[in-house]
């Protein structure tokens, strides 16, 4: 159970709290400016960005999931992160299987030139998966 339900990414960004709403709105604009095509919305109360699929997300550590805030700062994550080639290991795993995240506390500490990067692998990938979906249907029907 969450601790809020919101109507829109703007009602989101009304809740957070100064530090927050600065990260946010930071990252957003480099997701936004990264990704062509891409579309915004609300999941689990925090904006995903998306072309084909969800590529990535911002998680700001006051909107919680469950009543126990479990981070500081925001998330920055990536829903196929397994993909992405992190040799730097930049992101953080945990013991997730698919979704890796790098969490900020201080707007200083976001490399934006390194953000875009993950971002536009992220990218195509999304790209890559959309089109070997499409493919695979297309050889589906191409048999029938």
């Amino acid at each position: 159970m969450q601790n809020a339900s919101y109507k829109s990414v703007d009602e989101m960004l009304g809740f957070l709290p100064d530090d927050e709403l600065k990260m946010t709105i930071f990252l957003r604009k480099l997701i936004l400016d990264c990704i062509p095509g891409c579309q915004e919305k609300l999941s689990y109360n925090v904006p995903y960005y998306k072309r084909h699929a969800n590529i990535c997300f911002i998680w700001p550590a006051s909107v919680t999931w469950g009543n126990t805030k479990t981070y500081d700062g925001i998330r920055l994550g990536f829903t196929k992160g397994f993909l992405l080639s992190d040799e730097l290991n930049f992101l953080d795993k945990g013991d997730r299987k698919q979704v890796y995240w790098k969490d900020f506390t201080d707007i200083k500490q976001i490399d934006a030139d390194l953000i875009k990067t993950y971002i536009f692998e992220a990218v195509v990938i999304d790209s890559e998966l959309a089109k070997n979906k499409k493919d695979k249907t297309v050889n589906l029907f191409n048999k029938l």
